[in-house]
């Protein structure tokens, strides 16, 4: 659980800033659709939210609105992002090659909301040397050097299971403090570094219990 913005000691439910990104999205459609204001009524329409959640969620960070006038869409954004960090740019680095971690380097959509992807690693020596798009892939024996050179923020693994935890704790050895994971492990990591798990055959596990609930024609 993270602290309010500016030093404070109230506790921010992680919950709330896995929100915070959506919002920077949904806010970002309506300033690039020319909207200058934005109620919290219109804001959880559009999010699935309450308004009272909405004006809760922002209130850690601060005042940014008026009762009876709604949000200046610039503006929020604009701190938003700055509370996200994405007021500066996050160099990146994939681990695993496959066709995972090939799709991901190969991703457009990581640069221009600040991720670049500097450098790839994988352990198969016919990988290493390889480019894909502008990235060279280098040898994971090469982790540690690499991500001092490179200055590496953020990595993404993208290796199978059996392997993930070792490139985890690699990973933090090297001082690599945020992990996108998307093997399907739980892995086990120091309460300073933060993994965020990705696996889509769990999504889907959740979206047929759903389908089951609500009475599949199949049978």
């Amino acid at each position: 659980m993270s602290t309010a913005a500016g030093g404070g000691s109230v506790p921010i439910p992680e919950v709330v800033i896995v929100r915070l990104p959506l919002y920077v999205r949904v806010l970002t459609q309506l300033r690039d659709g020319g909207t200058e204001v934005v109620s919290s009524r219109e804001l959880g329409t559009r999010l699935g939210v309450t308004p009272a959640q909405i004006r809760k969620d922002l209130s850690y960070f601060g005042r940014f609105g008026k009762q009876g006038r709604g949000y200046n869409v610039s503006f929020l954004v604009g701190e938003l992002r700055r509370v996200l960090g994405l007021d500066r740019e996050w160099n990146t680095a994939v681990i695993g090659v496959g066709r995972l971690g090939r799709a991901i380097i190969n991703y457009p959509g990581f640069e221009p909301e600040g991720f670049r992807v500097v450098a790839a690693f994988d352990a198969d020596p016919d990988q290493v040397g390889r480019h894909f798009g502008n990235v060279r892939v280098r040898s994971t024996s090469d982790l540690d050097r690499a991500i001092v050179d490179e200055a590496i923020d953020i990595a993404i693994v993208a290796v199978p299971a059996a392997e993930a935890q070792d490139v985890i704790d690699s990973l933090v050895k090297c001082g690599i403090k945020a992990i996108l994971n998307y093997a399907p492990i739980a892995p086990q990591v120091p309460d300073e570094v933060k993994v965020r798990n990705i696996d889509p055959v769990l999504g889907l596990q959740t979206m047929t219990y759903h389908l089951k609930t609500m009475g599949s024609d199949r049978t």
